[in-house]
């Protein structure tokens, strides 16, 4: 049997080896929790812990941060992945294939800002298909505020906003 610390670690791999793009943290924290197959202590060490080692990269930004497999989580998964039961296999797998829209909307339209260094604020906008950048503006505005406004409409209205965008230079 493994032990509940390797086993979290595991199934974190095992997350976000079925997605080939980003997902956030707090997606792969609530599948997790609310199937209680970790408490939020063990989670957050093993997170940080798989990070530190180089089995998954994490980046964040304003509104999320978002985890991803390397090269070597997934190495490291192939050889530990039987050490998952399979029903926890089947209820990852179940949980992507009921979420599967959800989880890659959510990836796909990202937003960050920060403050440039004359002062303004640059809200940082992107849509992504797969691992691949769609379309990246960069906005400045002369308030955080703004830069947030910005974020969240981006978040709304992306998908109108690039079908606009092709529209009208094509």
């Amino acid at each position: 049997m493994t032990e509940p610390h390797t086993l979290t670690k595991l199934i974190v791999l095992y997350m976000l080896d079925k997605v080939d793009f980003p997902i956030t943290k707090a997606q792969v924290y609530d599948f997790i929790l609310e199937k209680e197959y970790a408490n939020y202590f063990t989670l957050t060490q093993a997170t940080y812990e798989l990070t530190e080692d180089g089995y998954i990269e994490s980046s964040s930004t304003h509104s999320a941060t978002f985890l991803k497999l390397t090269d070597k989580g997934r190495d490291t998964l192939t050889f530990f992945q039987n050490r998952i039961s399979e029903g926890i296999r089947n209820d990852i797998n179940t949980y992507f294939e009921d979420n599967r829209f959800e989880i890659s909307n959510r990836v796909s339209v990202m937003t960050n800002y920060y403050r440039s260094a004359n002062g303004d604020y640059v809200a940082d906008l992107s849509a992504r298909e797969k691992s691949e950048d769609l379309i990246n503006i960069r906005i400045n505005m002369p308030t955080e505020e703004s830069a947030q406004s910005i974020c969240e409409h981006w978040r709304e209205k992306s998908s109108d906003i690039y079908s606009f965008i092709l529209e009208n230079l094509l």
